[in-house]
Order: structure tokens, then sequence, then C-alpha cells
């Protein structure tokens, strides 16, 4: 052995032979968790124990444990992962790092995240394509606010399948009653995320334990060590496994003046010639005359190819527009109600304008309404007027055009978005649609839509006097002001029906008084509707 690899270099068990002969599968995973969880670590030595490290990188891997490891005489298994110069001198994740590595039962793609808050949005990244969830914590910590947002973030993202990963048990003694305290602690706080299934496994990513093969310093475990896990979990089929055909157009390929095709990538469903299809938003109806390739024409494209498709007869189709089976009940809309995660440094306030990235459109977007922000502690709703960076909240979105759209649990090709700021082309927000279209509640107008926007309902009595006196919101709120018109007229009607016109006055004068206090009662049966504190007039 080489005095590089003059190390503490572990044994790693055999490969894994499957008996079954069975055509390996994919399964995409992430790591996740709070700071300095071991993340790197452990998907570095799932890496070393599958005998995916070839020996020159093991040779590397051997001389940068000596240079930037955390124990000079071990090799640190987290740089071969963590690339970035920055992350080797300061011991930490900063990007994204994907991993391809293969047993003989199956294939993974592993994406490294980072558990830093600073860098939350690139974990959600990570997060975007994931089966499977591996959530980390350390058993000297137990659960933090990181992992509980990280979790948050998984579950918002549809991952559904979670393994609890109880890390560095050797520095609490393998202690059987710390681990299930911590996994106590967890199932409690992620009770109302909706994950599937929930597997804890203790740990010791450094040393091996329960990675590839089964510790011996905790023999009171009985469940499933992490490979084997990896190996068989059966995760569900893919949010995007739907029958309905949707093709996101991408590119209208247009070489020459004999051809007209529309380029893009199958997001779900299948598509053959002769099919009749419904372009959205226009609501066009078409049939599919040629599905194209590089390789030549296709009978048939499914989910995740990309093609060209031609159409029979000519049809105004643009970047954007989705051609989705005839008949499906998806349609276009001005507005949804989303779920945000909020990246940018800079907050979000209601009315702010961005642009929108949904499927493969672009448009002009305002935030509508923030409703609420979800307290990661307990998942619940708690009012607020902004997002700060790496909060989760619920907003209304309005475009400037209609755009198709569908709830993030039937299509994530339809339902996840970006949100971008029009003025650095930051990438701001993350978001997942729960709803195509804007859902009304207690604070919106069943009426008074004027050109698409909801006019919320008044949040104080003279707010709700001038409304209801048909004037527009912006003239309710000077009290008197918006009076003086009625008091006028009914001085007018009054005198004509007494021909007296100091009674009639005295009857003007009398509404205008009256007309806020009847306002007044009316907020303190329905506070909801009129605000909690009545304003005076």
């Amino acid at each position: 052995m080489s005095a590089a690899l003059a190390l503490d270099f572990p044994p790693r068990p055999a490969p894994a032979i499957d008996s079954r002969g069975a055509e390996a599968t994919l399964l995409r995973l992430l790591t996740c968790g709070s700071v300095d969880d071991g993340k790197s670590t452990l998907i570095g030595r799932l890496l070393f124990d599958s005998h995916a490290v070839p020996d020159d990188q093991l040779a590397a891997l051997g001389r940068d444990s000596k240079k930037f490891g955390t124990r000079k005489d071990h090799l640190d298994f987290a740089l071969l992962v963590d690339g970035l110069a920055a992350e080797r001198e300061q011991g930490i994740t900063i990007d994204v790092a994907y991993r391809y590595f293969s047993t003989r039962r199956r294939s993974f793609i592993v994406a490294d995240t980072p558990g830093h808050e600073q860098y939350t949005r690139n974990m959600a990244t990570g997060a975007s394509t994931a089966d499977l969830a591996i959530i980390l914590i350390d058993a000297t910590k137990g659960v933090l606010p990181q992992t509980r947002r990280h979790s948050g973030i998984v579950s918002m993202l549809g991952v559904r399948h979670v393994v609890l990963a109880v890390n560095k048990m050797d520095l609490v003694r393998f202690d059987q009653a710390i681990y299930r305290r911590i996994c106590d602690d967890y199932r409690d706080a992620v009770s109302s995320l909706g994950f599937t299934v929930v597997t804890p496994i203790p740990l010791c990513a450094r040393d091996g334990d329960n990675i590839a093969t089964r510790s011996d310093r905790m023999s009171w475990y009985g469940g499933p060590i992490l490979l084997d896990h990896l190996e068989t979990v059966q995760v569900e089929a893919a949010l995007d496994s739907r029958p309905v055909f949707q093709f996101p157009v991408q590119w209208v390929n247009r070489p020459n003046a004999d051809f007209r095709g529309y380029a893009g990538t199958i997001a779900s469903g299948s598509v053959a010639p002769g099919d009749a299809v419904t372009i959205l938003p226009g609501g066009q109806a078409g049939v599919v005359s040629r599905v194209v390739t590089a390789d030549g024409d296709l009978d048939l494209a499914r989910e995740g190819q990309a093609v060209t498709l031609t159409l029979a007869a000519e049809r105004d189709v643009s970047r954007g527009d989705v051609i989705v089976t005839a008949g499906a009940s998806l349609s276009a809309t001005h507005g949804v109600t989303a779920r945000l995660l909020w990246m940018a440094e800079q907050p979000m306030a209601e009315a702010g304008s961005y642009l929108i990235k949904l499927g493969t459109a672009v448009a002009n977007a305002s935030v509508a309404r923030l409703r609420h922000a979800i307290d990661i502690h307990g998942f619940m709703p708690k009012p607020a007027s902004s997002l700060a960076m790496n909060d989760i909240g619920v907003a209304d979105l309005r475009f400037d055009r209609a755009l198709v759209a569908a709830a993030y649990r039937d299509s994530r090709a339809l339902g996840a978005f970006i949100l971008i700021d029009r003025m650095t082309n930051q990438t701001v927000a993350m978001g997942m649609v729960e709803s195509a279209a804007i859902q009304p509640d207690l604070n919106e107008t069943a009426a008074g839509i004027t050109s698409g926007a909801v006019i919320p309902l008044p949040r104080a009595p003279r707010e709700a006097a001038g409304i209801l006196s048909g004037l527009p919101r912006r003239r309710a709120r000077a009290a008197w002001v918006h009076r003086l018109p009625g008091a006028a007229v009914l001085f007018v009607l009054a005198g004509l029906v007494t021909r007296d016109p100091i009674l009639a006055g005295v009857v003007a004068v009398a509404d205008a008084l009256l007309r806020p206090a009847a306002v007044r009662a009316a907020a303190a049966v329905w506070p909801d509707m009129f605000g909690d504190s009545p304003g005076t007039a």
C-alpha cells in the first residue's frame, strides 16, 4: 500500500448479488438535515461500501484526508462529495452534489444537499426530483429547527418516503434510549406532513455502522440496514405518472416552409399519430400526424421522451402552450393559490410583481395576497404580511395572461414554478400550485370583481360604509366625503316629500350620524367580515 493510503482503511463488504436477476430500478434520493449532521460523510461511505469509488480516486482521497480531513489518520469520506475548495476548507456543504452509483439490485442518483440555513434554496433544488429523503439527525443534538424546515420542504415537494438516519451514535455510546427519544421527537414533529413511511435507522456513518453491514455495537437494533433498505424500498409512482397526455411546448421547430413541429418533453401520458388533442390555453382542437425524433418517427412516445409533434392541420401554437389529450380536464387560469418557499434576501410583500416560469411559459405575476406563513415548529399557519428568506407561506398569485396550471399533486410539470425578479433575474421563490384557481374565503367578496381582481372586504366600518354607499373603495377612506352625496340626495328627497327644508335637513343629518353606528353594530355581529376593532366615524 502506498504512503498516500497509509491510513485507517476500513474493509469493504462484498458487493451484493441479486439472485432474482430482475432488471435494476432507479431510485432518486437526497440527504438533508442540519449543519454537521454527517450528510456528506454518509454518502461518501455509501459510495465506498458499494464499491463505487475507483482506485485512483481512493488514492486521492487518502491524500486529501491528510490535508483537509477532520481526523488525519482516517479517511474523510465527506471529501468524496465535497468538491468545492470552500467546502473542503470549511468542512461544510454549499452546493448540491449529485453522485451516481449502483448495486446488483438498483441504481441510485443521490443528491448531497447543504445543511446551513443560508443555503436552504440549494437543498430545495436537490429535493425537487427526489423519490426518497434521508434526513440525518446528530444523536448528540436531536431534532433542530433546520431538521424541521428540511422535513417541511421535502413534504412540500411531494416526497413521501423518509429514512430517519440517527447518526453519530458512537458519540452517545450507542445508547438505545437516546435513539428512541429522537425517533419519538421526530415523529411528533412531522406527524402533520403526510409522510407515507418514516424508517428510522441508527448509524455511525464514519465507521460504517448499519450502512452496508449490520453493526455489532448496536445489537439491540433489529431493523433494516441502510443499503438493504434503499435497494428494496418501493416508492409510489412519480406524480406525473398519469394517463392524461401533457406536452408543454418548448420550441416551435420550423426549419423550412414544408415543416412545422412542436418540440418538448412529454410530461405525462403517451401520444401516437392519430391522437386527438387540444392546444391550451386557446382550446384549439387538433390531431397528431407525426411523432418525430432524431432517430426517426415513432409509433408511440411516452412520458419523459423528448419529441417533436406535428399536427394534421395548421394551428397557432407557441412556446408555453400545452398540448393535452382531447377532453382533458386541464384549463387555463389567470391566477393560482400556491405554497411558496422564499429564497431571496429581500423579503416578499403583498403586491410584489415578478416573472413566473410555469412549465415552459413565462408571464408577469403579482402577489395578490399572502394568506399566511407556515410555522416550521408545528407546521401550522401563522399570520404574516411578508415572507423572509427561507420562509414558507401560502399566497394568491395573479398572471397577466392565461397559463395552464395544475395542482402539484397531479402534475409536477404544470404544478411547479419559480418566481424571478424582473430587474436582477434572480430566482426569488419556488412554488407548488395548491389550486389552479384562487380560492375564495371570508375575506373575499363573491362579487365586486373588476377586471379579474378580487376586492377584499373592508377591515374597518368606514370603508364598509363607503362600499355600501356604492362609492369606490379609495374614497371610502375619507369619512365625510363618502357621506356627502348620499346626504344631499336624501335632503332633496325629504324636502320633496315633506315640503319642509328644516325637516329635510334633520333627516339628512340623522342619516349621516346613524349610518356609521349601524355599521359598527354589524361589525359586532360579524367581526370576521368587518374587522375586530370598529373604527370611529
